[in-house]
């Protein structure tokens, strides 16, 4: 048996083994010694079985350029969404396109509104690129400031960015909120909705913004295999947009997905046991959090996303470097929030070592926050 095979019939084997109980494989992401990665929010699990499997198979397509995986991935995302694969663009995960809408706008032209703060990717690149940014801070609840940024938008702007559930916060627009902004401002401005986390919201009363792509508004929808998927290696994303809109942007696109994602995530969207499967992880992963931010009276977010944001009780930048010293990792600083942290939810182990690591810190520290 040559070595292709072994891979492939191992692959299999082992997929079959777990899928037939739908346990998921065991976290084995990278590790710096005994650090524990909670501050990327990546999905601990990795690929499921599936997508692993159909990564093993993926090597015999290495030395094929990617036109037909992705016609086939663009085809499959077109035909769940209701659009057509013309409203399909696919780039190196969602940051490719979140990176590549501002030069739509004309780089210098550009003016963009956005909350503040958020998932910083499309408004870092267009400051990059010379664009004007204007940032509008987020309301009382942590939520995104809809009428403050109507207000914002004017002649010049030329894009509107929702990050919907929001990062750092988790939180959620109201869905009918939400809608009635994306249909105003979108004649005014391209409204670029970022669903990176659609996948693990639970909020029954969520709806997704790609519906007012099928009805020909000026909207931007991206979404990403590297959450629940846990293909962020892989770097497999795409928008959902008005045909000519997604032209435009593929033009300005300088790469293409490699082989090995594609396929990967050709095989997860399919998998709905899996992305069932982590949603409740995470969701129990969450519960166990809210808990024991309660116990120590701790401020804190109820999530839509597979992460949460809490008020450590102390400076975020002493707070990082001293859960570190326990071996555990969390996300960078958040303006204006300096004493609130981001963690990403983890497997029940890492979960325990974070909870051990907080409450030594806070126990030795004697700061504790005010009840949420």
């Amino acid at each position: 048996m040559n070595r292709r095979n072994w891979l492939v019939n191992t692959g299999a084997l082992v997929a079959g083994q777990v899928l037939s109980s739908y346990q998921l494989w065991p976290s084995v992401p990278f590790r710096r010694g005994r650090e524990v990665r909670l501050q990327s929010n990546e999905n601990p699990y990795g690929p499921s079985p599936v997508a692993r499997k159909a990564m093993t198979e993926a090597f015999e397509e290495g030395n094929l350029y990617t036109a037909l995986p992705t016609e086939d991935f663009r085809s499959l995302m077109a035909k769940s969404l209701g659009v057509t694969p013309e409203h399909i663009a696919v780039g190196a995960g969602s940051g490719e396109i979140l990176k590549v809408a501002p030069l739509l706008c004309g780089r210098e032209k550009a003016e963009i509104v956005a909350a503040h703060p958020t998932f910083e990717l499309l408004v870092d690149y267009a400051r990059n690129i010379g664009a004007t940014i204007h940032q509008v801070p987020l309301d009382a609840d942590m939520k995104h400031d809809l009428a403050e940024m109507d207000r914002r938008v004017d002649g010049t702007t030329t894009l509107v960015y929702v990050c919907n559930p929001n990062n750092p916060t988790g939180t959620l627009v109201k869905s009918e909120a939400l809608q009635s902004f994306c249909e105003e401002v979108s004649r005014r401005a391209l409204v670029f909705v970022d669903e990176a986390y659609h996948e693990y919201v639970e909020d029954p009363d969520y709806r997704s913004m790609v519906p007012l792509v099928q009805k020909g508004f000026n909207v931007i929808v991206s979404r990403t295999a590297s959450k629940i998927h846990g293909l962020a290696g892989m770097r497999v994303g795409f928008g959902i947009g008005q045909p000519d809109t997604i032209r435009k942007l593929q033009r300005l696109m300088t790469g293409s997905v490699n082989v090995v994602g594609l396929r990967a995530a050709l095989a997860s969207y399919q998998d709905r046991d899996f992305q069932d499967s982590c949603r409740k992880r995470c969701s129990e992963g969450k519960k166990s959090l809210y808990q024991l931010f309660d116990t120590y009276t701790l401020s804190y977010v109820k999530s839509e996303a597979n992460f949460v944001f809490f008020r450590s009780g102390q400076s975020i930048e002493n707070f990082r470097p001293a859960m570190r010293e326990k071996g555990v990792l969390v996300a960078r600083p958040f303006p204006p929030y300096g004493d609130w942290c981001r963690v990403s939810i983890g497997t029940d182990d890492e979960m325990k070592q974070f909870s051990a690591a907080v409450s030594e810190i806070l126990e030795l520290s004697g700061k504790h926050g005010k009840a949420h």
